[in-house]
């Protein structure tokens, strides 16, 4: 197969198809709740659009099961847009390029937005299709998921009706979510001092890292560009004194970064010398990361960038310092659920700018002291950097529900299927269910979907098998749910 419409479900994949031409990086999800409503529209179903943008779609049961409980297919508009720093592309207008490749669909060096993609056109088929049998359905499309939860967050008491959630946003077909980590964001703000400099100017890089989701992959080991580029400066200057100009990297708070760049001034004669030093400060981290990074490459090259100050040598080495030893990856494991994370933190961005560094990093855990004491452990060396930190509230998390009627009608329906037993598991991302239940007291709640490899990178990908399994389950699960 290699075009979308041969692709099964094919109204599922037809309203994939055209959300991948609509642009819908967080924050600009407009157009798509649009088409949203357009659809609606069009299908003569009632909807409303509240003041934060998200869509609320209902649709009347099927006759015969007008006296069953309510349901809710959840699932966010809003996608990460990354790719990869050698594509030209423009996620403010471009259409995703899909490739089908065998059993996988994946984009052109550009993340795919499967997530939560699928999930949405699963929605819109059911909105559609008519021959399907369920109870009465809300569709709920929330935006902004992916940078902070909002348009959960700021869903309105009384505006939902049902009583049973399904959540489509998680990525192992088979394996149903039940329980999630909440997370709180840190803005880590370091003061720089600048002077003039005097010298040449290179630009080092490194890049090829996969990245991922700052929650479900964290667990994989993979390098922080961030990290590791601080490494190898500050491996560096102890032998080779130069001068920072300006370091950066990483986009988003969810995402591992994948690429940092710096750039420094060498003094006249140093620059055989920097490089030797740089090259084997590299080698060894290839050689660290070689069976989970394979791809990781550095650059050094002289730039043509002008700028008139770097960082003062007190500022330099405290922005280092603090980069250094800013904690990044798991911090704990859960002490009951196996292979779970309790608790990680995420160096998810720095940039520096005329007169500081702004630092974000992203923190998660199913335990909220030890969520706190993980922020608390940021604010300490903000403190001792002499650095503000902006420390807003977070999102709670999930906590799961083994004696759950939905879960077990779940498990039921699936073995009946697919003749297997499905996994039940929680999560360490956070899930929008955390904020839902907490505004909706009594919500049954359970999350599912496709399998979706490498979320939030440019190497996101969907096995399309099962995303057919997925669709045939949830319509068999709208059908028992009587």
């Amino acid at each position: 197969m290699s075009n979308i419409s041969d692709l099964k479900p094919s109204l599922l994949w037809k309203y994939f198809e055209e959300i991948l031409k609509i642009p819908r990086c967080s924050g600009n999800e407009k157009a798509l709740g649009d088409y949203i409503v357009s659809v609606a529209k069009q299908l003569n179903l009632d909807h409303i659009r509240d003041k934060t943008g998200n869509v609320i779609v209902s649709k009347k049961a099927t006759p015969g099961y007008e006296g069953a409980e309510g349901v809710i297919l959840q699932g966010h508009l809003d996608m990460v847009c990354e790719k990869n720093s050698d594509v030209t592309h423009d996620f403010t207008k471009d259409p995703i390029n899909i490739s089908i490749e065998g059993e996988w669909a994946s984009a052109k060096g550009t993340t795919l937005g499967a997530d939560n993609g699928i999930g949405v056109a699963a929605s819109l088929a059911i909105m559609e299709d008519n021959s399907l049998i369920h109870p009465s359905l809300e569709f709920l499309f929330t935006i902004e998921e992916e940078t902070g939860l909002k348009g959960a967050s700021e869903l309105q008491p009384g505006v939902l009706k049902g009583k049973k959630l399904l959540n489509l946003d998680s990525e192992d077909e088979g394996e149903f979510t039940i329980g999630c980590a909440g997370g709180a964001d840190s803005q880590i703000i370091f003061p720089l001092e600048k002077e003039p400099y005097d010298g040449a100017s290179y630009q080092i890089k490194l890049s090829g890292f996969l990245g991922g989701h700052s929650g479900v992959d964290i667990n994989l080991g993979r390098g922080n560009s961030i990290k590791l580029l601080t490494r190898l400066l500050w491996e560096v200057a102890k032998d080779v004194p130069f001068k920072l100009a300006l370091i950066k990297g990483g986009n988003l708070r969810n995402a591992i970064p994948r690429e940092s760049v710096a750039e420094i001034i060498l003094a006249p004669g140093k620059e055989v010398l920097f490089q030797e030093k740089a090259l084997k400060s590299f080698k060894n981290i290839k050689a660290e990361f070689k069976a989970i990074d394979p791809d990781v490459s550095m650059s050094i090259e002289k730039s043509d960038n002008v700028s008139e100050t770097v960082l003062s040598p007190k500022s330099q080495r405290m922005l280092l310092n603090l980069l250094y030893t800013l904690p990044h990856g798991i911090i704990s494991m859960h002490p009951k659920i196996k292979d779970l994370v309790e608790t990680s933190t995420n160096l998810a961005v720095v940039i520096t700018k005329t007169d500081k560094a702004e630092i974000i990093c992203s923190t998660r855990s199913s335990s909220a002291s030890a969520l706190e004491a993980t922020r608390n452990i940021l604010a300490a060396l903000s403190e001792i950097t002499r650095s503000e930190i902006i420390q807003e509230e977070g999102y709670p998390g999930w906590k799961p529900n083994l004696e759950s009627s939905l879960l077990k009608k779940v498990k039921i329906v699936y073995k009946e299927l697919f003749n297997k037993e499905p996994t039940v598991a929680a999560i360490h991302a956070g899930l929008e269910c955390g904020i839902i239940g907490d505004k909706f007291p009594g919500m049954d709640m359970i999350s599912f979907g496709p399998t979706i490899k490498f979320p939030h990178s440019p190497g996101e990908k969907v096995h399309i098998n099962s995303v057919d399994k997925f669709w045939k389950f949830l319509n068999k699960l709208l059908e028992e749910l009587k």
